[in-house]
């Protein structure tokens, strides 16, 4: 599968995402640590607070990228990234 090239730099991306991650926690109820953000993963959109230090490894990149073409990040959905969730706790069992 090939991904996209952005336009935008690897530190603009990131900035753009965090921005709207911490818009979205203030229209929600939820309490999310200082230094974390809300992903919602698979067909369930399973709800997983993350650590924002994990947006610098490449694994979860190249889930932003895939997450970007498939829904792009101007919705109202909260970040959503597309894969299994059994996927998803296995990449992050072995980035953090």
């Amino acid at each position: 599968m090939a991904f996209r090239k952005s336009n935008i730099s690897q530190k603009a991306m990131i900035k753009q995402i965090l921005k709207r991650c911490s818009s979205l926690g203030k229209k929600q109820s939820y309490d999310v640590p200082k230094g974390h953000f809300v992903v919602y993963v698979g067909l369930n959109r399973t709800r997983y607070i993350v650590p924002i230090t994990i947006l610098t490894q490449a694994q979860f990149q190249n889930l932003l990228q895939r997450a970007e073409e498939e829904f792009g990040f101007d919705h109202d959905m909260g970040l959503t990234i597309p894969c299994e969730e059994a996927v998803f706790e296995s990449l992050m069992m072995s980035i953090l």
